[in-house]
């Protein structure tokens, strides 16, 4: 589990450098976006990734502070915004939550394959075939829930080219998982599961 690596960067509870790479080939670390993306991109991606609230205030904790000293590691960008954030939004979610999860769906680009991976399966499943997908991040679940309304979605009469639908919906609503699942594994509590079925 990479998440648990804290030389990767990813946990604001374990010292690491601001990586964030699940590829350590690939160039874009979370330092670089922290320490040089101007304010305004910063709170962009804070509000689009990470669909963070307050992520003006973040993104303007950050350039602030990066002024006086460059961030280097997780646990000083984890102090740097819970000083500016203050308290959780969510129970007991730590104020970097979702901070830390825009910037490593941003470093390792977690949305541009979303789509085209389950196009791709849809396309080779044989007829009555099942596809089930987990997603773990409301934007993900956006994606698998429009490409499966889609592909199930019945041809309207104004439509000049009718064509018929290759999905069935086994799941109107996604399944969550149930208390005792989180409890067992709290990374659970996010998750999110639809089914369809190849007709």
């Amino acid at each position: 589990m990479q998440l648990d690596q804290g030389e990767k960067g990813f946990s604001f509870s374990k010292e690491g450098p601001l990586d964030m790479r699940m590829d350590p080939s690939t160039d874009l670390t979370a330092r670089e976006i922290v320490n040089r993306w101007p304010e305004k991109e910063l709170g962009e991606l804070f509000r689009d990734l990470g669909e963070e609230p307050r992520w003006k205030r973040a993104a303007k904790a950050i350039v602030d502070a990066r002024k006086r000293k460059k961030i280097e590691t997780t646990t000083q960008l984890a102090e740097v915004i819970a000083s500016a954030l203050k308290s959780p939004l969510r129970g007991k979610w730590h104020p970097a939550t979702l901070i830390f999860q825009a910037l490593r769906m941003c470093v390792n680009k977690e949305l541009d394959g979303v789509a085209e991976g389950i196009s791709k399966a849809v396309h080779y499943l044989a007829p009555r075939g099942r596809i089930g997908v987990i997603s773990f991040h409301s934007l993900e679940d956006r994606i698998v829930k429009n490409i499966f309304k889609v592909g199930s979605a019945e041809p309207k009469k104004a439509d000049v080219v009718k064509v018929p639908p290759i999905l069935r919906l086994l799941t109107k609503k996604p399944i969550a998982p149930l208390i005792a699942e989180i409890k067992k594994n709290p990374r659970a509590r996010s998750a999110k599961l639809r089914f369809a079925e190849r007709i």
